[in-house]
């Protein structure tokens, strides 16, 4: 029962699309990803993604429409909907997924595939 202080656990690592879990509870992980370009069209079959932007803004571009998200916003991508974030700029993003998920999802041959790791 500690305090997670989100703005040092974000200086700590500089690299875009590489999520880094800094908390756990009930089976999902709470993980932080900086987010620059843009990433995989993949979905999740068995999973449910929420995003938060802690700082900047993205889009998340679905197959028929897309969302732009600035500070403070957030959206949940229900399991099995194809998407991609993309970002002009670089920005900060809060995750909360199931423990284990991987970032592409069912993009199984992308070299944007890091397995989160506890910062």
């Amino acid at each position: 029962m500690q305090k997670v202080n989100i703005a040092e656990k974000l200086s700590r690592f500089s690299e875009h699309w590489s999520p880094k879990i800094i908390a756990e509870l009930n089976g999902q992980e709470v993980r932080l990803a900086k987010f620059k370009g843009a990433f995989d069209w993949h979905s999740h079959a068995n999973e449910d993604e929420m995003f938060l932007v802690v700082s900047g803004s993205f889009v998340m571009e679905f197959r028929d429409t897309s969302v732009e998200l600035t500070e403070g916003e957030m959206i949940v991508v229900p399991r099995g909907v194809e998407h991609r974030p993309v970002a002009e700029e670089e920005c900060s993003v809060m995750l909360f997924e199931p423990a284990g998920v991987v970032n592409t999802g069912d993009a199984t041959d992308s070299e944007l595939t890091n397995p989160a790791e506890r910062i």
